[in-house]
């Protein structure tokens, strides 16, 4: 008895819809760390206080350590104080460069 042909993957299976999704679906980190670093692009910004609002501790949305990771910014001690400011990495990011 010949073989059945193989299938071809078609719009609707799981691979294709997850393809699909992805070129439609814009990345959460990606648009948090646009909302972060416009946050951050007027000036420095204590570290304390960018703790407060950006840390997370849910592995699906690391917008503070993908930042780190991506060196869009900078931990500085200026006059005793802790800071952290956006890298020209980072604002190259937010120009698209």
């Amino acid at each position: 008895m010949p073989a059945a042909p193989a299938r071809q993957a078609d719009a609707r299976s799981p691979d294709r819809r997850r393809e699909s999704l992805s070129r439609t679906i814009p990345d959460p980190v990606e648009a948090l760390l646009r909302d972060l670093l416009e946050w951050m692009a007027p000036g420095e910004r204590r570290y304390a206080e960018v703790m407060e609002a950006w840390r997370t501790a849910c592995p699906r949305l690391p917008v503070w350590e993908e930042a780190n990771e991506r060196g869009f910014v900078e931990r500085a001690n200026i006059a005793g104080q802790a800071v952290v400011r956006i890298t020209p990495a980072g604002r190259a990011f937010l120009t698209g460069l």
